[in-house]
């Protein structure tokens, strides 16, 4: 093909919206999902609907793509099944208070139950200490004292008797000690009264009083009996007047839950234990009410409470749960600890939720890098994943060799879908170290970058932009600004025929143009309102830009934008931070010498050429030696170097401005200086495309309007770039009056033919160019050093 002109409408494809009927966003109804990204909305929708395991999803993409966005567009219009979704709670186990009991309840009735309890717990906190403090109380267990001392007076009574009838006294000493003492008359032996006795008087009151304290013996083992009977009977007492206070209260209870087992089970062992454990609610009242304030809760009894880890609500609404700060705690739970008379404890009403608990049943959106960061996380998720179940494992005791006496709760079962966020790069890390990625995130929901631009698509961004204006309470754009909107997002892809889905961006120049809008006291935002906001952020990440185009002001940086000369080029470059990218141009220059055909790349002999660069080089090279060197060795050595370049060279997009240098260098032949070329090129000579190329021609242009601008400036570029062109508006103009050009090529040859104004000359069978061409001219020279 010939060498083609481009004129402005190939430089800048206009937003039409042929399939927009309404005047603005504000007749245009919002879309319910991000645009662009139907393969990976399919595969979420497809790992949404399998239930089995391992099915989770890593959604790949960068960020600003809209991908959380998108998911929870997607989930909020799921549909679900509500009796998949369950309340869980944590209750004492009365039988082993280390592994407390788990609830599994249908959504709203946790908070419900607790509720009931703590009511139920209020009332027995005032009712238990009325009924041991009333009249018909006292009397029955006076009853039963009464009747214990009266059997116990009796016995005594009559063992005193049978003593006195054998002269022997029953006295209890001090120390609350039975003792026998042998009488005189109705006086007691004193020792030296007893000591004047006869031997045999002696003898007989020991053994009377040996016989009488076998008696007495046995009669304490009797009152010890009675005294048991009687402890019994009052517990019995006790037990029937707790049991008929919590059975009042109670009865209402079970009534009302009659309808699920787990609650009824809990409210029969409930009642069992208060009973056994009626002093609770008498004499540590005081204490159990310390207890609670230690914890920050209320002054009831911790032992009956129940402790909603997971509350649905009545609404029982999809759990999406979006977790920041995905650390061991936030996602797994904890238990809480507290501090009491300078003792640390804990029980199951400090057991917390995490992510995971708030998230069962529904979906958990965590961020893949974040979680990968923190320590231990990553294993504990696996391990979740795996069992499908939810253990509260202590970190401390993961991490020590020591294990401190702790809860050991019931796991919970878990049946949820984990959505990962990640780059590329996490991802091939995950499947290549981790063979148990793969098993458990089964999906990839792969986000693009860009879509197809077509009239459809045009109009679906302008729903994506009206979406934005809703969401985010802006002003509403007119037509023109939508077009403006979509005329950026294909400059952002770099393609005249694609869409960029970075939806942030597009995002964050709404609400900058909004803030133009209203700054200018406009009721809407219109296109001026776009180009000024995109002109302010230009201004504030441009500081690298300016500087770079200040050396060609001041002469720094030398570089011709007029004339010509001889083996020299003006190549375009890209410079770029992480949030700007603009162009320059670079001078590049030949010089050759007598030698070996060699071509000497300055850049990588002193390290500062890129590998991509060096292999642009070669080809370069074995192009020329095809070219020149077919019958005979070329009897030059070339020199190429990026004049005044300081920094590391990488790419391959100067090739063909390297070959014209070194051609122009061969034949003696100037290039002009008011055109500057981009592209790299194959073996054969052929243009191939090249990045960032509307930058190259705006940095280009900017550098001929500081160094005064001709008719005759321009640009080469590939014809493969010619659907990357959205240049701005200056350029086009420019184009349109004749006033600046951008050429289109398929060869290098081409490229000479602008540069030189002469053809580059076809070979003849014998490889020999005509004497008129350019190749002609330097085939003349080369031979001449031959001979």
């Amino acid at each position: 093909m010939a060498i083609q002109r481009l004129n402005e409408s190939q430089l800048y494809h206009a937003a039409t919206l042929d399939k927009l009927s309404s005047k603005s966003t504000k007749e245009l109804p919002p879309i319910d999902e991000i645009v662009g990204q139907e393969r990976a909305q399919k595969a979420v929708e497809f790992a949404m609907s399998i239930k089995e395991k391992g099915y989770n999803i890593y959604a790949i993409g960068q960020n600003g793509l809209g991908k959380r966005t998108m998911v929870m567009r997607y989930l909020n219009r799921h549909q679900h099944d509500e009796n998949e979704l369950f309340d869980w709670c944590y209750v004492a186990n009365f039988e082993d208070v280390r592994t407390p009991r788990v609830l599994k309840l249908p959504c709203g009735v946790g908070s419900k139950l607790k509720q009931d309890i703590d009511k139920l717990l209020s009332k027995l906190v005032v009712a238990m200490p009325l009924a041991f403090d009333n009249e018909m109380y006292f009397s029955r267990a006076d009853k039963l004292k009464n009747q214990l001392a009266q059997k116990q007076a009796s016995e005594l009574e009559q063992i005193s008797r049978e003593a006195k009838e054998k002269g022997i006294s029953l006295s209890i000493t001090p120390q609350g000690d039975y003792q026998f003492i042998a009488m005189q008359g109705e006086e007691l032996h004193t020792e030296e009264s007893f000591d004047e006795l006869s031997a045999k008087e002696q003898e007989e009151f020991s053994s009377i009083i040996d016989a009488l304290e076998v008696q007495l013996r046995d009669m304490v083992r009797q009152l010890t009996e009675w005294e048991e009977t009687y402890s019994e009977k009052i517990k019995k007492l006790n037990d029937d007047v707790t049991l008929d206070v919590i059975t009042h209260f109670i009865k209402q209870l079970k009534e009302d839950y009659s309808g699920y087992s787990e609650i009824k089970t809990y409210l029969t062992s409930l009642q069992k234990d208060i009973v056994e454990n009626a002093d609770i609610f008498l004499e540590q009242v005081n204490e159990q009410a310390e207890i609670a304030t230690a914890s920050l809760d209320k002054k009831l009894p911790r032992r009956y409470k129940v402790n909603v880890l997971v509350s649905r609500g009545s609404e029982c609404e999809f759990p999406i749960i979006v977790e920041e700060s995905p650390n061991y705690h936030s996602l797994f739970g904890y238990v809480e600890t507290a501090t009491f008379k300078g003792t640390v404890f804990t029980d199951f009403s400090l057991i917390r939720a995490g992510s995971l608990h708030k998230a069962n049943g529904g979906v958990l959106m965590i961020d893949a890098q974040k979680v990968l960061e923190q320590p231990y996380v990553w294993d504990g998720l696996k391990r979740a994943l795996r069992a499908r179940q939810l253990s509260f494992t202590s970190l401390e005791k993961e991490v020590t060799l020591t294990g401190a006496v702790s809860l050991d709760p019931e796991p919970i079962p878990l049946d949820i879908k984990i959505i990962l966020f990640g780059d590329y790069r996490t991802y091939q890390l995950l499947q290549h170290y981790d063979p148990e990625f793969s098993e458990l995130f089964r999906v990839t929901a792969d986000f693009e970058d860009e879509m197809k631009r077509t009239s459809d698509s045009e109009l679906q961004y302008a729903r994506f932009i009206s979406s934005v204006i809703q969401d985010n309470g802006l002003l509403h754009c007119d037509r023109k600004a939508i077009a403006r909107i979509i005329e950026h997002s294909a400059r952002l892809a770099g393609d005249q025929n694609k869409l960029s889905l970075h939806s942030a961006h597009i995002a964050n120049l709404l609400r900058e143009s909004n803030y133009v809008a209203r700054q200018a006291n406009a009721n809407m935002i219109r296109s001026s309102h776009v180009e000024e906001a995109l002109a302010n952020q230009e201004m504030r990440v441009s500081r690298i830009k300016d500087s770079v185009m200040e050396t060609f002001i001041n002469g720094t940086t030398l570089i011709h934008t007029h004339g010509s000369a001889i083996g020299q080029v003006n190549a375009l470059s890209v410079l770029s931070t992480s949030e700007y990218m603009f162009g320059a141009p670079n001078r590049i220059t030949a010089t050759t010498c007598y030698g070996e055909g060699e071509v000497i790349d300055i850049e990588r002999s002193v390290d500062l050429g890129g590998s991509i660069h060096s292999k642009g080089v070669m080809i370069l090279s074995a192009y020329l030696s095809s070219v020149f060197g077919k019958t005979a060795r070329v009897p030059l050595n070339t020199t190429i170097t990026f004049e005044q370049s300081y920094g590391g060279v990488d790419g391959d997009s100067a090739s063909m401005a390297e070959f014209c240098a070194v051609v122009s260098a061969f034949s003696k032949q100037a290039n002009r200086q008011d055109i500057a070329i981009t592209g790299s090129m194959n073996q054969f000579g052929e243009s191939q495309p090249i990045g960032g190329v509307n930058e190259k021609i705006e940095g280009f242009f900017d550098v001929c309007v500081i160094k005064g601008r001709t008719s005759e400036q321009g640009v080469i570029i590939p014809r493969a770039n010619m659907h990357n062109l959205m240049l701005r508006a200056d350029i086009v103009k420019a184009v349109e009056k004749n006033e600046f050009h951008i050429w289109a090529i398929d060869h290098v040859t081409e490229a000479i033919e602008l540069f030189t104004g002469k053809k580059a000359g076809e070979p003849s069978d014998e490889g020999s160019y005509p004497v008129d061409t350019i190749y002609g001219i330097a085939q003349a020279k080369l031979n001449a050093l031959r001979k």
